[in-house]
């Protein structure tokens, strides 16, 4: 893999987009027909090969032996019922990240936003013991993650198969063959900005890389891989689930 060692912030300034900051096929017996709490409407309806079509809310999809949500996650509250602080302005956000505490916002703060790409997530939020993922699910590991894109022809190649058919700009859809259905919901970086909606994707995993950064998973209009890095855990990304 091409570029697991990288860390994030240097790659994606690398390929001149990703976020500022301050070949295997798939199987036949993909699906995405059940119902996961707490995650947004799936946007794409193409037919994954070999699985029953699902416009449900919160679908999942069998890739390989692994069962993912196809949509990002879109919960306010852990799974115990508490609370996950909303972030609503760039301060807030900051100090949540400062003070190590989990926090949630909206792209642009908009809510419209939460409809298409659920809610971005500091990785305090994902690490949190309350528990970010529904019950029976839980947050993927970078090891997990590889095993997702090893699947999927390697890192070179799996973007292409992950990314939605519609959605990202500058003609950088994929073709979703895996199901994963994956949106460019943007970022927000740890001191208070946002980016690149429409043009970029970016996934935490539960696996620490150092005190202050955790592995992430990033996709991009531009190209069709997916790319491993790390980045600060006080940044905004999407999360999907795991079934345990």
């Amino acid at each position: 893999m091409k570029k697991n060692n990288l860390i994030l912030g240097t790659f994606l300034a690398i390929t001149a987009i990703l976020f500022s900051s301050c070949g295997a096929s798939p199987s036949s017996d993909s699906t995405s027909t059940e119902k996961v709490e707490g995650s947004t409407e799936s946007t794409s309806t193409e037919k994954v090969e070999g699985s029953a079509e699902s416009t449900e809310s919160g679908g999942v999809v069998t890739i390989g032996t692994q069962v993912w949500t196809s949509t990002n996650l879109d919960v306010s509250t852990f799974r115990n019922g508490d609370p996950i602080p909303q972030a609503k302005t760039d301060a807030e956000w900051e100090g949540a990240g400062e003070n190590k505490q989990p926090a949630w916002c909206y792209y642009d703060n908009d809510p419209s936003n939460g409809t298409k790409y659920g809610k971005l997530y500091n990785w305090y939020a994902v690490n949190d013991p309350r528990g970010l993922a529904p019950k029976g699910y839980h947050i993927p590991t970078d090891a997990e993650w590889t095993k997702l894109s090893d699947y999927l022809g390697g890192e070179d190649l799996a973007g292409t198969k992950m990314k939605s058919t519609s959605g990202w700009k500058n003609d950088g859809n994929g073709n979703n063959s895996s199901g994963f259905s994956g949106l460019p919901g943007g970022s927000h970086s740890y001191c208070g900005t946002f980016y690149d909606v429409g043009n970029l994707g970016g996934w935490w995993s539960s696996s620490e890389y150092n005190t202050g950064d955790a592995w992430i998973r990033g996709l991009g209009y531009y190209g069709g891989s997916v790319n491993r890095g790390a980045d600060n855990k006080g940044r905004g990304l999407s999360v999907r689930c795991l079934r345990d």
